[in-house]
């Protein structure tokens, strides 16, 4: 059995450092082949302005912090899908990142973005891509992408088994429910790592709604976190039920399509 886990916490508003002790500290004993975190959990999530959020990010290719993450998969033996805030020149993405015990293995840049997501980060610029790794192959996306089936389905397409869904969710209801729909559409697992808590910032104050979870191939809820509660969780995968793309025996959810009439 492949084993995937996510890490729900509450991250501290620009403390890096003291949000990565609390992530390695936490998945220090973790037995997995994949760790997912949320959305930005590094920074923070609930910048003033474009020009807070761009202090905060960094290049993930001279970060110490990318560097302390992955010494811990390669002590522990995992990988790990992580949102980051990402510098890039004079941009600034939210991204996520899937690192291996040699280094950075993908980055993908959120490409749907979020309220002021949109005053604080460019848009995302990368494709979709599928990597495999232990066995597993791995798609990202990041919170609001839930509501674009699209990038599920792109992400199915390439081969996905396990889509990893670094989040910062505020919507109480949506998206925890319209993870079941984007797994049994697609016959993929959903690992969705949300944040636990709230931001208290001088512009307002944000809270998150936590409830990460593990879905499964035929939109089985497999776990739930609690709203408010930090949580390490481990789930077992059957991949090749993930690979089974039948619904019934006549019917292939990918081979059935006809795209032909969808976009006119």
């Amino acid at each position: 059995m492949y084993r995937a886990a996510f890490y729900q916490f509450r991250p501290l508003f620009g403390q890096p450092q003291a949000n990565l002790s609390k992530v390695l500290t936490a998945l220090a004993g973790v037995q997995a082949d994949l760790v997912v975190l949320p959305e930005l959990p590094f920074t923070g999530y609930h910048f003033r302005n474009r020009t807070e959020a761009c202090k905060l990010a960094e290049d993930p290719r001279a970060s110490p912090l990318v560097e302390a993450l992955v010494e811990l998969c390669r002590r522990q033996g995992f990988h790990l899908v992580t949102g980051f805030a990402e510098r890039d020149g004079e941009r600034c993405f939210n991204s996520s990142l899937l690192l291996g015990p040699r280094g950075i293995v993908e980055t993908y840049r959120k490409i749907q973005l979020f309220m002021n997501e949109k005053s604080c980060f460019d848009p995302g610029n990368l494709p979709l891509r599928v990597r495999r790794v232990r066995g597993a192959r791995i798609g990202m996306m990041i919170c609001f992408d839930w509501v674009f089936p699209e990038i599920a389905r792109t992400l199915a397409l390439q081969g996905a088994d396990v889509l990893c869904h670094p989040s910062n969710l505020v919507l109480k209801k949506h998206c925890q429910q319209a993870m079941l729909t984007r797994c049994v559409e697609n016959s993929v697992y959903a690992v969705t790592a949300n944040r636990c808590g709230e931001d208290r910032r001088p512009h307002g104050t944000l809270r998150f709604t936590g409830r990460s979870q593990v879905v499964g191939p035929r939109g089985q809820l497999l776990f739930q976190a609690p709203a408010t509660r930090q949580t390490v969780h481990v789930e077992p995968l059957d991949l090749a039920q993930a690979r089974d793309k039948k619904l019934t025996r006549r019917n292939h959810l990918l081979r059935d399509r006809r795209p032909e009439f969808y976009f006119k």
